[in-house]
């Protein structure tokens, strides 16, 4: 194998595990759930990222094939982390906050979070 190759999939897998470990103490440091949020879906996902990457890269580069799943994962990995903070960030200022703590939208409607609005049912 190429020692250029090696040295960026090395850079990967040293980038990774640094990210993944700032994560993990994150995890454990930070107190509050909002401030815990940052931790997995940031640090940590970049971490498996990189991982993720630099297994693609040895594929490529030693075994002569692209490797779909790895691709796969990685992308899957970086659309659900958002997407999961969001609901998690969603659920915690629910349980935890009152409409008057939060910020002013300036706009004519308030947060969607707290909007009193009556749904309309359809009539069965």
């Amino acid at each position: 194998m190429d020692i250029l190759a090696e040295l960026v999939i090395a850079l990967f897998l040293v980038v990774s595990g640094i990210f993944g470990l700032v994560g993990s103490f994150g995890m454990i440091k930070l107190r509050e759930t909002m401030q815990r949020l940052h931790a997995p879906t940031k640090a940590t996902t970049l971490g498996v990222g990189g991982v993720l990457i630099a297994s693609m890269l040895y594929f490529v580069v030693v075994k002569g094939s692209f490797s779909f799943h790895e691709l796969l994962i990685t992308l899957f990995l970086f659309l659900t982390a958002p997407i999961t903070a969001n609901f998690i960030a969603k659920t915690f200022l629910q349980a935890h906050a009152r409409e008057s703590d939060l910020p002013s939208t300036e706009r004519s409607h308030g947060w969607a979070l707290f909007d009193d609005a009556p749904s309309e049912k359809p009539d069965a």
